[in-house]
């Protein structure tokens, strides 16, 4: 946390760290309800990212310099920062990556396409995010192993015995959000993983909507992998963080080729660098990732534990003032849910939602939320989405259900 120290929950004092907060759309108040797709930046952030450009910029690691060291020194750190905020045992655990994504195709490509076998089955949720199934769909074409999905209750809820009752003897890989971009629903890690320890599968957590939600603790978690993207987390776009047991990655080899990852080249063979560097080909995002060690600290001085009860306090209130509309059906009211209020109304398509109420600077996502198998299996073509970050506030959810109430008038 920065200087060691814990600010108090103050939410304009926190509203007023981000500067796009304070400007309008429309002519009206910016009520910035999008953050499970990409959250503000603090000024924080913001400085840190300059600062890295117009202060320390060099390449990092190949160079002598003054420049390139400091900034070497600065890009490094961050590993560090990751490993205390995820709870991990080491900086070396960390893989910086081109964001969430990339995190999860180097683990399919590294880690399952060597290993597995005709008939070995990846086992994920009917609720995940694209990512966290197009690369295994990739892997399982080219190994001859399948993709099998277990479905969640009726209000989303996380169950159990649907993820066992999918579970067979040729389960090789688990892999599951830690939260739902699209329900909410906060997936019980540590019950999974233990699952996946004791019939011998790999473990793997799309952590994008738990990591700026909640406090996270890899190692108690027990997951063999854990991947997150910065700019969910209040930092920069293009940067990831893919984090894996040391041991795991000592025994996957590279997904990409190139500078920066290897030992030895000669032109007959090349020998690779140990990780994480091993993983991490050609030149870094250099400024976006010491700014994204910019939004680990921004959050740290606040407290994960006081972000979790601010956003509980928000989603409650969402929850009530939501249901109050007339029309509106609630996707997701799992018990203990995260990050997100999904919704349709049955007057009106949420593509007209959304744009109906951007007129009042209200902004919401709408879509399938690169989660069509969740959309299909729940009978509808897209949902609104309203999403919560550490500078939401009642107030906009008390805009946001005002605007709903005009799109009825207009298409009721």
């Amino acid at each position: 946390m920065m200087d060691g120290v814990r600010r108090e929950f103050d939410i304009e004092a926190i509203r007023s760290d981000f500067p796009i907060l304070a400007r309008t759309v429309h002519g009206k108040p910016l009520v910035y309800l999008d953050s499970a797709a990409s959250a503000q930046k603090p000024q924080q952030v913001l400085d840190a990212l300059l600062s890295a450009y117009q202060d320390t910029y060099a390449n990092v690691h190949r160079g002598l310099h003054f420049l390139s060291e400091a900034s070497t020194d600065l890009y490094e750190s961050v590993r560090g920062k990751v490993a205390d905020f995820i709870g991990a045992s080491s900086g070396d655990e960390i893989v910086l990556t081109a964001g969430a994504t990339m995190s999860l195709n180097l683990i399919a490509r590294s880690w399952a396409e060597p290993r597995l076998k005709p008939g070995d089955e990846i086992l994920i949720s009917i609720a995940e995010h694209h990512a966290n199934i197009v690369p295994w769909q990739m892997v399982a074409e080219k190994t001859g192993a399948r993709v099998r999905a277990f479905t969640l209750e009726d209000d989303g809820a996380f169950s159990m015995d649907r993820l066992r009752a999918e579970i067979g003897d040729k389960t090789r890989i688990i892999s599951v959000p830690h939260v739902s971009n699209v329900l909410g629903t906060v997936f019980p890690v540590a019950e999974i993983a233990g699952v996946a320890r004791d019939i011998g599968a790999l473990m793997v957590v799309d952590g994008c909507q738990g990591v700026v939600h909640m406090p996270v603790d890899v190692t108690a978690l027990g997951a063999d992998f854990y991947v997150f993207s910065a700019h969910k987390l209040y930092g920069p776009n293009g940067v990831g963080v893919l984090w894996g047991r040391a041991e795991i990655l000592a025994e996957m080899p590279p997904f990409l080729g190139g500078g920066d990852m290897i030992d030895r080249v000669t032109i007959e063979k090349s020998t690779y660098a140990p990780p994480p560097q091993r993983f991490e080909a050609g030149t870094p995002a250099i400024a976006e990732t010491i700014a994204l060690g910019a939004a680990v600290d921004y959050v740290q001085s606040i407290g994960m534990e006081a972000i979790r009860a601010h956003e509980q306090t928000i989603l409650s209130y969402a929850h009530q003032r939501l249901s109050a509309v007339e029309g509106l059906n609630l996707i997701g009211t799992a018990a203990g849910k995260s990050g997100v209020v999904s919704f349709t109304m049955d007057c009106a398509h949420p593509h007209d939602i959304s744009t109906i109420i951007d007129h009042d600077g209200v902004a919401i996502r709408a879509g399938h939320h690169c989660a069509q198998p969740l959309m299909d299996h729940l009978d509808l073509p897209s949902t609104a989405r309203a999403s919560v970050g550490v500078y939401s506030r009642t107030q906009d959810f008390d805009a946001l259900a005002t605007s709903l109430e005009k799109v009825r008038r207009i298409f009721g």
